[in-house]
């Protein structure tokens, strides 16, 4: 199934990314500048956004939806770096080293996108520095967020892993399953598979520490959950 690009209504647009963090306190002129050159887009889940070694085509940002970012080995094995949520910007890294993707970008539902392309992208950076400060902090976030995973990868077991993915993850004591996070996406996200993931639940749950169900998981004893998430 291919995507397909939206006609943008540039009013309608141009509020929006005025109301976007990432591009909290920007001046009208160069809001008005990335309403006339953004492309629309528009992904049915499972659809691939961009592949890993495609050339960089642009800027990406999340208007709608969810997004992921995936590494996949020789054997097929997944592994989720990163999910997007609306109003995150993806696609940066490319931009920055004119190269091609580092990662594969899949749609965990429905999505709405933004491209700004990258010869337009380049153009307004040299007139709008502040532009490229925005995406330079959006790159440095996410490069933080890389660290942590190869910190969660190499020094906490997948139930450790599960125990701190849960606490951050959770509304009061309440994580919501959506409908996209399955126990194959959980287990990509973990760096796993599912049949390790679903003897972590289980070990938690038996402990106590939470309540699995269908739609969301109860955290029981978030200090016993903290406590199983510390390295050790």
């Amino acid at each position: 199934m291919n995507s397909h690009r939206m006609q943008a209504d540039a009013d309608n647009l141009l509020v929006s990314l005025s109301k976007m963090a990432c591009f909290e306190g920007l001046e009208p002129a160069l809001l008005a500048e990335l309403g006339r050159c953004v492309e629309s887009y528009h992904y049915d889940e499972g659809q691939v956004v961009l592949l890993e070694g495609e050339p960089c085509t642009g800027l990406g940002i999340v208007r709608s939806g969810r997004l992921k970012a995936i590494r996949l080995s020789t054997s097929g094995r997944e592994q989720t770096l990163s999910v997007l949520w609306p109003g995150e910007i993806y696609g940066a890294a490319s931009v920055f080293a004119d190269a091609p993707n580092p990662v594969t970008i899949v749609a965990l539902q429905p999505t709405d996108i933004w491209v700004i392309p990258k010869e337009s992208l380049d153009s307004l950076q040299e007139r709008y520095p502040r532009l490229t400060q925005i995406v330079a902090r959006n790159l440095a976030r996410r490069v933080m967020t890389l660290v942590d995973l190869v910190e969660d990868l190499s020094l906490r077991t997948v139930e450790m892993r599960l125990a701190h993915q849960l606490l951050a993850n959770a509304r009061g004591n309440i994580v919501q399953r959506e409908a996209w996070a399955t126990q194959a996406e959980m287990s990509a996200r973990l760096g796993t598979v599912t049949y390790v993931l679903n003897r972590a639940l289980r070990s938690l749950e038996e402990e106590g520490l939470i309540r699995v169900e269908r739609d969301e998981i109860t955290i029981i004893d978030a200090e016993g959950l903290a406590a199983r998430a510390k390295a050790r």
